[in-house]
């Protein structure tokens, strides 16, 4: 039988990864300075199966405005350049042969500001995926308590938790926000 405990940690738990794909989410936008994380989850079509580019290759940031590839297999080269470039990440890849180096442009104030709209877009979906997770719970202590599993005192403190932990979740996504925007509006 569930417990109060049980809906509090799976609660909990489904926030965490809220935050978590916002996380991930945030990496993919670039601030004008290189990161492996711009390009290390493209799709790269290898030997007829589609393979994330850092399965197919090393990924370093030797300065702050270059990401370095460096292919495991040469005769992926050409496969991995038409993929950042099918990625459509604002970065054009230069080969030599052995490496590919993608040099990350500055952003223009425009692009910084729509940028920031991406950003808010993607923290609002972050607050209701917690604002549904928060529902959910509340409906399942309620269910608990019409039950008679739970008492209307537990039900109650179990509420106040839930949303002591929703807005918990909902001040660090504008934390992680603000901290994103000011990366990005930082020239």
């Amino acid at each position: 039988m569930e417990s109060i405990d049980d809906v509090m940690l799976d609660a909990e738990d489904r926030m965490e990864k809220a935050l978590e794909h916002m996380h991930h989410e945030f990496s993919g936008i670039r601030t004008g300075r290189a990161s492996p994380s711009m390009v290390e989850h493209i799709q790269v079509p290898y030997y007829g199966a589609p393979t994330r580019l850092q399965e197919l290759a090393g990924i370093s940031t030797p300065e702050p405005r270059l990401i370095v590839i460096n292919p495991y297999d040469p005769t992926a080269m050409g496969a991995i350049e038409k993929a950042i470039l099918a990625a459509n990440i604002g970065v054009t890849p230069v080969s030599d042969g052995r490496v590919i180096r993608l040099t990350v442009p500055e952003l223009s104030e425009e692009r910084r500001k729509d940028l920031v709209k991406v950003l808010r877009r993607l923290a609002e979906e972050s607050r209701v995926a917690v604002r549904n997770i928060r529902r959910d719970a509340n409906d399942h202590i309620k269910n608990l308590q019409k039950k008679g599993t739970v008492s209307e005192d537990e039900r109650d403190a179990a509420l106040a938790d839930i949303q002591k932990a929703t807005d918990d979740a909902v001040k660090r996504i504008d934390r992680d926000l603000e901290t994103k925007e000011t990366d990005i509006m930082a020239v």
